[in-house]
């Protein structure tokens, strides 16, 4: 396993790391054990970062969590997430007394006296702007509930206000072949700031994995299901905000990224893994065999300048003006 250091902090972190939205829930019915078998298995290849949140399944994903780190705390980090239990519009979601008890509740669950990246969970603009949340976040570092800080975001435009934020750490945007526009000023002005990125949805939901066909069809708990077009949340969450037979089409005409590299799947994180700009890609996953395949991205080729600027102009010519929501 390689290792990168997350921004400016002391933490160096698996290159490979993983996401847990889809072991907590809304990805489909998910098997418990199967999980925690991935976990341990991430865990035995020497993954060391996990990124979850209180909202993945109800605050499910971090109890996995606790139970597959326990008494791995100062060897395993984990980074969590808040605001999206309550009205992420309204003030008071915000407030150092809310913010605290988001705080202590996943402290809870996680079985842990510290969080090692708490991370405010896609706040509308105004609150990025008000700036007072970093404030509390201030506070909380202070008396070391937490280690650092950062924001999960939604748009380039929001990234660039939390960079305006001294003691914001890192950054974790949608990024993959599909959403390549934070590679033009965004990931630079980070890297300046000593700000790292978490890239999360490397897999635009499973699109760049090639697996999905027009008929594929997902189960009604899976936001694949329901937030298709964003009738839950943001529709850039959901296949990077493609609308899903034109993202299958995409994906056909990149089924040449798989030659020489074993899959789509590991070639697309491979494409990641080679920006200088990012920390760490965080892919889901929900059985041992993803963990797996997503790890095997590290020993395949590197992308040619050639083949980067192939796909740098399918993204502007064909994937991008289809892209839909603030990005």
């Amino acid at each position: 396993m390689n290792y990168r250091r997350l921004g400016n902090t002391d933490l160096q972190v698996s290159e490979i790391s993983f996401g847990t939205w889809a072991i907590g829930g809304s990805w489909g019915k998910v098997n418990d054990a199967e999980s925690l078998r991935a976990l341990q298995q991430a865990m035995e290849k020497g993954v060391n970062f996990f990124d979850t949140a209180d909202v993945y399944g109800d605050g499910h994903s971090e109890q996995l969590l606790a139970q597959a780190t326990k008494g791995k705390e100062d060897e395993i980090y984990i980074a969590t997430k808040f605001c999206r239990a309550g009205d992420i519009h309204h003030p008071d979601t915000y407030s150092e007394q809310q913010v605290r008890a988001y705080c202590e509740a996943s402290l809870k669950r996680l079985n842990r006296e510290r969080i090692d990246l708490y991370q405010i969970h896609c706040p509308p603009p105004a609150i990025l702007k008000d700036g007072r949340i970093f404030e509390v976040l201030d506070k909380l570092q202070q008396e070391g509930k937490i280690r650092y800080y950062g924001v999960s975001v939604e748009s380039v435009e929001e990234g660039l206000v939390c960079l305006e934020q001294p003691n914001v750490k890192a950054l974790q945007v949608i990024l993959n072949i599909f959403r390549q526009k934070p590679l033009e000023q965004l990931l630079p002005e980070a890297k300046a700031k000593g700000v790292g990125i978490l890239a999360r949805l490397p897999l635009a939901s499973g699109l760049l994995t090639g697996k999905f066909s027009a008929q594929t069809s997902f189960e009604p708990e899976d936001h694949r299901s329901f937030n298709r077009n964003g009738e839950s949340f943001n529709v850039g969450e959901t296949f990077a905000g493609l609308e899903f037979e034109r993202g299958v089409a995409l994906s056909r005409g990149l089924q040449w990224i798989a030659e020489g590299r074993g899959n789509m799947t590991r070639a697309a994180l491979r494409w990641l893994l080679d920006l200088p700009e990012v920390t760490c890609v965080i892919p889901g996953f929900k059985n041992v065999a993803q963990v797996e395949d997503n790890l095997a991205a590290q020993d395949v080729p590197s992308f040619s300048p050639e083949e980067r600027r192939r796909l740098e102009e399918f993204y502007r010519s064909e994937v991008h003006p289809h892209i839909r929501g603030a990005y």
